[in-house]
């Protein structure tokens, strides 16, 4: 059963003339973005497939949208195929604060996965996403159902607008700032959500691609 956050008391974005213009922006960019990647999108699937032949392209996952919504996310596979039966091994070694779990040195990722995370070009496929509604080009990270479990409902208020592919957070330091951090980034967006804002994470998006800071 789906659950459903209510507002905590912040700035809603309600459907108005930005969020129609931003959903009309994010299918056209995204469009575009997936028939300008194709290419990459084929190497990318041979690579994945050559050095794992039994192993899928695609990863897919649940994650926790706006108002609590599940939806499926897309990504290129960077994990070995039984990397979320080890999870409860690797658990202990976490390197980020609060409910997300991420270390450096991660033994189930592949080689050419270390590679698809560096770059980010793994979350590419998320522009499916975008282009189904589930996400948007830009908003706070989609969590998974167990990080949502132990959030406050300081922390649910991040969930009241739809996630995006990237946002404050990735452009911000990413997995080098802690979940309190993260947490403040995203409600900071939702509170100054404006076109302006927008093409700055955009620009400050493409610098991230090319210089990346907290990768992993």
């Amino acid at each position: 059963m789906e659950e459903r956050y209510e507002s905590q008391g912040i700035y809603l974005v309600n459907e108005s003339f930005y969020v129609k213009v931003k959903r009309f922006l994010g299918i056209f960019l995204a469009t575009v973005g997936l028939l300008i990647l194709l290419p990459l999108f084929g190497i990318v699937a041979l690579l994945i497939k050559v050095s794992e032949p039994k192993g899928s392209i695609f990863f897919k996952q649940i994650r926790v949208g706006k108002a609590g919504k599940t939806f499926e996310i897309y990504k290129f596979r960077t994990m070995k195929m039984d990397a979320e039966k080890e999870l409860q091994k690797y658990l202990e070694l976490n390197e980020v604060s609060g409910p997300m779990f991420k270390i450096k040195k991660d033994p189930r990722i592949t080689r050419i996965g270390k590679i698809l995370r560096k770059t980010s070009i793994d979350e590419l496929p998320q522009l499916l996403n975008v282009l189904k509604g589930d996400m948007a080009l830009i908003g706070p990270r989609p969590p998974l159902p167990r990080e949502v479990e132990v959030y406050t409902a300081y922390d649910k208020q991040r969930l009241q607008i739809t996630p995006g592919c990237t946002g404050m957070w990735q452009v911000s330091g990413r997995n080098t700032l802690s979940f309190h951090e993260m947490v403040e980034l995203d409600l900071f967006y939702i509170r100054n959500v404006s076109p302006s804002l927008d093409a700055k994470i955009l620009c400050r998006t493409v610098l991230v691609l090319f210089h990346p800071k907290g990768a992993y």
